[in-house]
């Protein structure tokens, strides 16, 4: 009846967290193919198309992996980039504070002008926004 080991990996099948039922791959031990489940006379069993590998399944199989969000870097550089800026008579137009820090970036093709970023001067707002 083939190997005793279990399959590597996974479950068969799993809930994700939205609801639906999604599917994972298992993998054979000793050739390293996708494993089928098939019905076997007692039980589902995962097997291997490729070699004898056979691995009844007598209990529920579950493996609830979530994915972990990355951190959005911020393509401005971050705060340090906003350290050494010059601020111009631009208001905000969140909070009206009459000043604003800016700068300058090459966004587009050199043929096109400058992109002019800027930030509320005001500790509390800190609005960003463009030109």
């Amino acid at each position: 009846m083939g190997n005793a080991r279990p399959p590597a990996s996974g479950n068969a099948q799993s809930r994700s967290p939205g609801g639906g039922v999604g599917a994972m791959l298992l993998f054979c031990p000793g050739c390293g193919n996708g494993l089928i489940v098939e019905e076997g006379q007692r039980c589902h069993r995962f097997a291997c198309n490729t070699c004898p590998y056979v691995h009844n399944v007598t209990r529920k199989v579950t493996n609830r992996k979530y994915p972990k969000l990355k951190e959005v870097d911020d393509v401005l550089g971050g705060a340090a980039a906003w350290e050494n800026v010059d601020s111009t008579a631009e208001p905000c137009p969140k909070c009206e504070h009459p000043r604003a820090y800016f700068m300058q970036l090459q966004t587009r093709s050199a043929d096109e002008p400058m992109t002019t970023f800027y930030k509320c001067c005001n500790a509390q707002c800190g609005h960003r926004w463009r030109d």
